[in-house]
């Protein structure tokens, strides 16, 4: 039950992540310790109260450090304006065209 419930919550807050552009999902990836605190401590204030959600949110917290770790290797980051392509996706054309259409 429980992580069901962190999976759950996960699956919430990155299906939000989903509807953000491009450029703001590289810059968060560039700074991925504040996202996975962030996300943890949302979590937790969320879920406080029951021994049941608070480990829930951890779960959630987890597996947000996991996604984030694993997106920055396979789609890269944003830090400072320079994009650091990933292993897997290389985004620079999809950069370059958006930056040139507006």
């Amino acid at each position: 039950m429980i992580i069901e419930s962190g999976i759950i919550i996960f699956l919430g807050l990155l299906f939000l992540a989903v509807k953000l552009p491009i450029r703001t999902s590289l810059w968060l990836l560039g700074n991925a310790l504040w996202v996975d605190l962030g996300v943890s401590v949302l979590a937790y204030i969320m879920h406080y109260g029951t021994f049941t959600g608070v480990m829930a949110a951890a779960v959630a917290g987890l597996m947000t450090s996991t996604f984030t770790t694993v997106a920055k290797y396979a789609i890269g980051y944003t830090i400072k304006n320079n994009y650091y392509p990933g292993k897997v996706w290389d985004l620079t054309n999809e950069l370059l065209s958006k930056k040139e259409n507006g």
